[in-house]
């Protein structure tokens, strides 16, 4: 009886219409970003006015207060639920004190029907709606209802930068003020990806990533007390968490597949892709990565195909499990060295989920999975990683693996001791692979005079995570850069 209350009780909280919180009123935030007019949704004949009219409705909605943020769950401290970080089945089921299993909209006197027609709304039909303007169609009352108890908008755009490629980075605020990015790469070929993140941040600390390298100024205790202690003990998991400020909630994720839809679908086309390879490791906050993504692919809303959505992971072998169990979606593994001594130095999750276990996780996992490859991701970086000796182990290391591998050029960035691989060793890199029988691609950079490309999104803190001692072998190709 005390585990059925307690789960009504987290049921209650995540997907009603939660009550007013009588606790403490949230902080007003300091200040509102720009933001960008949004184009009207497609196929609906609104005109600029009433767009207008509706962003600023959003607007000063989503800037009234910030939310109170504990665990990376955003608690909104109001009666509204935010419908972008429902499935599809949560729109349908009223989950209260005593009610389990009536339907959502039944339960307020409106035909299941709407349940639907909502949804189709939210992700489908060329609409992306933002707002109660853009329900046409739905019932009066019904909308009046959602008009008092829902919210749309999960983000708020900050600023849109475009390189000289054409690949679009979107800055998004969050209800708490911390900012995140978004980028939208459109392709020649007809496909358009959208790079996702899914954290605030990132705590793995790879030595080669930006993202990873950021740190929060609020923990420059903790940082100078860490820099103490890796000078004697290797690097844990848990010493490499200087970047992450929270998660993404599920929302704040499918959120900026619906934006860029919005924005940039009469520009490049349909987008088709989703990579989850922005800022964080989606992995380290898979419960909302795996809602998200539910929420992506179905049918009836954004309706992305499975294999087109690809989460991408440093190695967390035990999600990584569960993701393979519970996800459909492709999945990228970061692999980027062919031995542990040098993934141990770019990559400390290695030391907790070293090379053995996790390719023996993957062989073993996706005996069960029919027609599935994952995805190895090999960023090249200059006298470390990108010998014919490498290319020879990687062959060795992956032969048993169902894959692709994906060779990256390596971008640099400020406080980076790295350099990317030259283009004629990369070439020479991949045929060996390829000649191995690898299925093996070049992934060419993008968006990278505009800090757009794979490993150079977020902004640094005040202080940034640390850097680890460099192996003695590579210390000379290191200082030969400079």
């Amino acid at each position: 009886m005390v585990n059925l209350n307690v789960w009504m009780r987290r049921l209650w909280s995540n997907h009603l219409f939660l009550l007013p919180n009588k606790l403490s009123p949230s902080t007003a935030l300091n200040s509102s970003p720009t933001i960008p007019p949004l184009p009207p949704p497609r196929g609906l004949g609104f005109t600029a006015s009433s767009n207008r009219r509706c962003c600023r409705s959003i607007s000063s909605a989503a800037h009234s207060s910030a939310p109170a943020v504990k665990n990376g769950i955003v608690n909104r401290g109001a009666k509204k639920v935010l419908l972008k970080g429902m499935r599809y089945g949560e729109f349908e089921v009223l989950s209260g004190l005593f009610v389990i299993q009536q339907k959502w909209v039944q339960s307020r006197g409106f035909r299941p029907g709407q349940a639907l027609m909502l949804w189709k709304r939210l992700y489908g039909n060329d609409i992306w709606a933002h707002c109660i303007d853009e329900l046409e169609g739905l019932n009066k009352n019904f909308v009046k209802m959602l008009s008092d108890r829902a919210e749309f908008r999960a983000l708020v755009v900050k600023d849109i930068v475009t390189a000289s490629d054409g690949t679009r980075k979107i800055l998004f605020t969050l209800e708490d003020g911390l900012v995140i990015e978004t980028v939208v790469i459109p392709c020649d070929r007809g496909r358009t990806t959208v790079c996702v993140s899914s954290q605030v941040g990132c705590g793995m600390n790879c030595q080669f990533c930006y993202t990873g390298r950021q740190a929060c100024s609020l923990l420059l205790v903790y940082y100078l007390l860490i820099t103490i202690i890796r000078l004697v003990l290797p690097c844990s998991d848990r010493f490499c968490r200087m970047g992450l400020k929270r998660n993404l909630t599920a929302a704040e994720i499918v959120e900026q597949a619906v934006f860029a839809r919005r924005l940039f679908s009469d520009e490049v086309g349909s987008i088709t892709n989703v990579v989850f390879m922005g800022m964080g490791e989606p992995l380290h906050n898979i419960d909302n990565v795996l809602k998200a993504t539910d929420i992506m692919v179905h049918e009836q809303g954004l309706h992305f195909s499975p294999r087109r959505v690809t989460v991408s992971t440093s190695g967390l072998v035990p999600q990584l499990k569960r993701f393979l169990h519970e996800s459909n979606c492709s999945l990228a593994v970061s692999l980027n060295a062919t031995n542990d001594e040098v993934r141990n130095w770019i990559m400390p999750v290695n030391r907790k989920y070293n090379l053995a276990l996790l390719l023996g996780t993957l062989q073993q996992e996706l005996r069960s999975k029919r027609n599935y490859m994952v995805l190895f991701e090999y960023v090249m970086l200059a006298g470390i990683n990108d010998s014919m000796e490498d290319a020879k182990k990687l062959i060795d290391l992956v032969q048993d693996i169902p894959c692709k591998i994906n060779l990256i050029s390596f971008n640099p960035h400020s406080g980076s001791l790295f350099r990317p691989t030259s283009d004629e060793k990369m070439i020479e890199f991949r045929n060996t692979l390829a000649a191995a029988g690898c299925v093996v691609f070049m992934r060419l950079s993008r968006g990278d005079d505009q800090m757009a490309a794979c490993g150079q999104l977020g902004k640094p803190g005040e202080i940034q995570a640390p850097l680890l001692r460099v192996p003695a072998q590579f210390q000379k190709v290191l200082e030969a850069s400079f």
